[in-house]
């Protein structure tokens, strides 16, 4: 048998699978200022005025906002970017992540 008769198969294609999605959620305080609240969220994650207020006031609402969703190391880079700017000016604000 001559090597122009063997069959060559395709190799399989590996099912492509998405990385997990982390939210990031902030938390409500009663300590940090709503126009530094905002700044942040404009800052980090690159909110317009409006987004940003509607967040900040879901925050203070409801105690927590989702703010946005990222695959996991974009989140905890970003939630540390916003606690380490609140940190910084010595507010608690608080951004967390937790898997969608």
């Amino acid at each position: 048998m001559a090597d122009d008769d063997t069959l060559l198969k395709p190799a399989a294609k590996a099912k492509a699978t998405r990385p997990p999605l982390y939210k990031v959620i902030l938390l409500n305080d009663d300590f940090t200022p709503r126009d530094f609240v905002t700044r942040v969220l404009k800052s980090v994650f690159r909110m317009g005025e409006s987004d940003a207020l509607g967040v900040m006031l879901t925050a203070h609402r409801l105690g927590a906002s989702v703010v946005a969703v990222f695959t996991r190391e974009v989140a905890e880079d970003k939630a540390a970017q916003a606690n380490e700017m609140g940190a910084a000016e010595g507010y608690p604000l608080t951004f967390t992540t937790e898997k969608e």
